[in-house]
């Protein structure tokens, strides 16, 4: 069986949209198990963001996350809108965090 590489796995994990490369490699290289289910049930909550960057504050503890999210689905909505489609999404995770940052954003065209 050949080597797992970051780059022999990103065709595989592009979606309709396609991550770049740095994103997928940085998802393999140094993501929490807890960053990375996060990410995926944001991925599967809003399949139309167009970028989604996890970040365990705690140290790595998975106390405490930091989510930036861009997606078409927070538009015309409030900040405060978009934040509890996030909190809603997650609501189940949230249950065993110590705290949430949460920072959403509608694509630029």
């Amino acid at each position: 069986m050949a080597a797992w590489s970051p780059a022999a796995a990103a065709p595989l994990l592009r979606g309709s949209r396609g991550l770049p490369f740095h994103y997928v490699h940085r998802m393999f290289a140094s993501q929490t198990e807890g960053e990375l289910k996060v990410t995926q049930i944001l991925k599967e909550k809003f399949p139309r963001a167009t970028a989604i960057k996890v970040t365990d504050i705690s140290g790595g503890c998975g106390a405490m996350y930091e989510i930036k999210i861009e997606s078409e689905e927070f538009k015309e909505k409030r900040t405060v809108q978009q934040h509890q489609m996030v909190n809603q999404a997650l609501k189940e995770e949230i249950k065993s965090m110590h705290g949430l940052r949460i920072f959403t954003s509608v694509p630029k065209h």
